[in-house]
């Protein structure tokens, strides 16, 4: 692959804040710059050939196993990358957007991993993506203590989680900067500015530039981001292998591409996780406009579900027959100032964590300080001084993708409170994330895109088929929308209404509600700020 064609010149149309030149350096840019040159072409032809997927299964094509990789998946003899420093014991990760505290938060949160997310958890404004950045650098440093103005202090403890960063995904543009006169991948705009300034840094501290892969639909999205690897590693002179990278299974059409998205990072692979939100977002989002997907209140489709659990053990059996961890689900609950509801928030918890562990996931995820402790007592007590149970096959596991689509065990309609909670939570995470917010607790639970994406879609699903009356979810919007402004007078309350018309209410369903062209439109203002 050449390395040394000239880049296009990068213009940066965000507004400059304290600190932002010490990310937007123009060898950072430069760097950017070339990943872009190299592959922004190949990104448009993934997102041309999941539309085409799209409309093929919307058709009626089946949804199968590939033939044509059969043999990826029948060679015994593959195995990924061994685990990397700092990446072999992840019983327990945290997850949340990079912002100041949250980093010093959750690096102390005596979780192994911190999942430092730029994709679900964070509003793509120009401050939050520099000042990401930034975050990263300092903590790498160790110059992110801090103290308040209200006299509150942070500081690093000895001992702190690994970083693991999360870009966004293909789907999306960094309409703040520009390459060659087109908005940048958001994804090359996160990996490549985090690598520039921070992989040799993670080298030299013991560790190494590690990743979490979001929206992957295919083997070929893995390997375009094994190719981007490569060239990052070549182009900074750091050996092939240093990253690694764990994909996120969150979307249907990779479920039946897990062995195959290993093999194609197999050098750089460090296991797969369990998206389960986006997975189900995915699930609707594919097969939404078929009756026999229709599926209830999203509190009722648990991890228990026929489908559901098919999904997972096939996660399981596929990441340890290729020596590869397997990352359990987002336990989203937020402690509240009720006891009794703290209790049996953690009692949820504690019984999810444990079916995870007894399927023999490596690890799962937590999205506030106060589940580590939970998480890691369920794991402890499976995997004791293990690190992980990779050793554990799993070759009892067989699953179909008949099996992965069976959702008629769990088919029913639509609650009215479960109507209502979706409008809620819907309109209240577009009001945050405009407002630069990207997660949020609503109602005892972490919400983020992936959440306001299910809330939205599954509203655009039981409308589709009658499920729901429209003038019902309409006078339900208008409630919740004259809730919010008087709770919040600075919500831009048209804005919202707009947004949730054209992503809920629309006769098409938009794919996601982030690459909207009014959200975008947003995101772009002079000022830089959503």
């Amino acid at each position: 692959m050449p390395t040394s064609a000239p880049t296009s010149r990068a213009q940066v149309l965000g507004m400059p804040a304290d600190r932002h030149d010490e990310i937007l350096t123009p060898e950072a840019l430069e760097f950017v710059g070339r990943l872009v040159d190299a592959f922004a072409e190949r990104r448009l032809e993934i997102l041309k050939e999941r539309r085409r997927v799209g409309a093929r299964l919307a058709s009626g094509y089946p949804l199968d196993f590939s033939v044509a990789t059969g043999r990826v998946r029948a060679d015994d003899s593959w195995q990924v990358a061994p685990p990397a420093p700092g990446l072999t014991d992840r019983r327990v990760e945290i997850t949340g957007p990079p912002e100041r505290a949250m980093t010093v938060n959750a690096l102390n949160s005596g979780a192994q991993v911190w999942m430092a997310d730029f994709e679900d958890a964070t509003s793509p404004t120009w401050d939050n993506i520099v000042e990401g950045q930034l975050n990263l650098l300092d903590a790498i440093e160790r110059r992110i203590d801090f103290t308040t103005p209200e006299g509150r202090q942070y500081r690093l403890g000895e001992r702190t989680a690994t970083i693991v960063v999360r870009p966004r995904g293909w789907h999306l543009v960094e309409e703040h900067l520009e390459i060659g006169g087109r908005p940048a991948p958001a994804s090359l705009v996160d990996f490549g500015l985090y690598f520039f300034h921070c992989a040799q840094r993670q080298i030299d501290a013991g560790q190494g530039p590690y990743f979490y892969l979001p929206k992957l639909e295919s083997r070929d999205e893995a390997r375009l981001w094994n190719d981007v690897f490569v060239l990052a590693q070549d182009l900074l002179g750091i050996p092939r292998g240093t990253i690694r990278a764990t994909v996120l299974i969150e979307t249907i059409t990779a479920a039946v591409q897990m062995e195959e998205i290993l093999y194609e990072l197999r050098e750089h692979s460090s296991g797969l996780n369990a998206g389960r939100w986006d997975y189900l977002f995915s699930l609707i989002k594919t097969f939404g406009h078929r009756t026999d997907f229709l599926l209830p209140d999203r509190a009722k489709v648990t991890m228990t579900a026929p489908f559901m659990r098919a999904y997972t053990e096939l996660l399981v059996r596929t990441c340890h027959k290729r020596g590869a961890h397997a990352i359990g689900g987002m336990a989203a609950h937020v402690p509240g100032k009720d006891p009794d509801a703290h209790r049996a928030a953690l009692a949820t918890v504690r019984l999810d964590k444990e079916r995870e562990a007894e399927d023999g996931f490596d690890g799962s995820w937590v999205a506030h300080p106060a589940l580590v402790p939970v998480c890691r007592e369920v794991f402890d007590g499976v995997l004791g001084s293990r690190p992980h149970q990779i050793d554990r096959a799993r070759s009892d596991v067989e699953v179909t993708a008949a099996q992965l689509l069976s959702v008629r065990r769990i088919s029913a309609p639509p609650t009215s409170e479960g109507v209502r909670t979706n409008i809620a939570v819907a309109v209240r995470y577009f009001a945050a994330w405009l407002h630069g917010q990207g997660a949020v607790a609503l109602y005892g639970l972490m919400e983020d895109t992936a959440t306001a994406e299910i809330a939205r879609v599954q509203i655009w699903q039981w409308l589709r088929h009658r499920a729901v009356d429209r003038e019902r979810v309409l006078e339900l919007l208008d409630a919740e929308l004259a809730a919010l402004g008087a709770e919040y007078p600075w919500a831009p309350i048209d804005d919202i209404r707009i947004i949730f018309e054209r992503t809920a209410l629309a006769r098409e369903l938009p794919a996601f509600f982030t690459t909207d062209a009014y959200s975008r439109h947003l995101v772009r203002r002079p000022e830089g700020r959503s």
